[in-house]
């Protein structure tokens, strides 16, 4: 089962494919060049314990990315990976 929502709503173990990044350019630019493409594979593998950042796993590159841009990352969520869920 799939459904659409933003990045910073992924629980640790879900993942997603990313749909649309929605940032500023140079935020924007910077995650593409890490890897952060319409169509990657990006898994929620930690969050901070005040919930902000998140760290993501994004082709075999743990990333942590702030809530206030994550949420303007659009991904289609699949339920269950490889670190289990919260």
């Amino acid at each position: 089962m799939t459904r659409k929502l933003s990045l910073n709503q992924l629980r640790p173990g879900e993942s997603g494919r990313v749909m649309g990044l929605f940032l500023e350019e140079g935020m924007k630019r910077r995650l593409q060049d890490m890897g952060l493409v319409d169509g990657t594979k990006v898994e929620c593998i930690h969050r901070s314990p005040l919930g902000d950042p998140k760290a993501y796993l994004i082709k075999g590159a743990v990333i942590a990315i702030r809530n206030e841009d994550s949420g303007k990352i659009t991904v289609e969520c699949e339920t269950g990976g490889r670190y289990g869920s919260e």
